[in-house]
């Protein structure tokens, strides 16, 4: 076999490098149609991952060293991963409220639980709940195969526990369809005292799925962002079980 045979890649590789690049959408650009690329098909993946720098961390250890490596990490930019808490006391949350055709609305989140059904309605489940945002960060799935069964989802993310700020955590919401690019969203923006973030609205506009781009920062939790978008649910607070 050729060496550059593996330059063309085929069956699952095809998949693989497709998703291997990216989409980011901006306010100039903030649509994108799955129907119209083949997309709105399968399982779409949702992925939340969040990291901060090491200046935010407040480590007295992390300017410590010898003299060169300290001119060397001039040169680098100084992030770690949020690997746990010792690291990084945050808890970002990956949620995702829903409206079915048949008028059903709902929310699937780790707070209280609701980690919804892949197989059944509302055809949206949560994998987990990270709490010190690890590489794998926080995953929705969404059943595109049931398409016809959604009217609107409204992705989001919210800080349960710790920094009151987006532009610390350097969260990222990142779209893993069926087919074709991934979709980045950037969490960058400066929100000091954000504590919860509409970031994508999915549609069905007469049969097409529009993704679009909100990023919508607001001060309060759900009840705040259910407002901001009508959907109507009653919201009461929650907690978390300790680990």
């Amino acid at each position: 076999m050729a060496w550059w045979s593996f330059l063309r890649p085929s069956g699952a590789q095809q998949f693989d490098v497709a998703n291997a690049h990216s989409v980011e959408l901006t306010r100039r650009r903030p649509e994108l149609s799955l129907t119209k690329q083949g997309a709105a098909v399968g399982n779409m993946r949702v992925n939340l991952s969040w990291q901060m720098r090491a200046s935010d961390t407040g480590g007295w250890n992390a300017d410590r060293g010898s003299f060169l490596r300290r001119q060397l990490e001039i040169f680098k930019p100084r992030v770690v991963q949020a690997a746990g808490p010792a690291m990084v006391n945050v808890d970002l949350d990956l949620a995702c409220m829903y409206e079915l055709a048949d008028g059903t609305k709902g929310v699937v989140q780790p707070l209280g639980n609701f980690l919804g059904d892949l197989d059944g309605p509302p055809w949206i489940q949560m994998s987990g709940d990270d709490r010190f945002g690890g590489t794998s960060g926080e995953t929705l799935y969404i059943n595109f195969d049931k398409r016809d069964e959604f009217k609107r989802l409204l992705v989001f993310v919210y800080i349960y526990d710790g920094t009151p700020a987006f532009d610390r955590t350097h969260a990222k919401v990142e779209i893993f369809p069926g087919s074709g690019p991934r979709i980045e969203i950037p969490l960058s923006e400066r929100e000091p005292q954000a504590r919860s973030c509409a970031v994508v609205l999915i549609e069905n506009r007469k049969g097409e799925l529009i993704v679009r781009r909100e990023v919508k920062y607001v001060y309060g939790f759900q009840a705040e962002i259910d407002r901001l978008y009508g959907w109507g649910l009653q919201w009461g607070r929650g907690y978390k079980t300790k680990v």
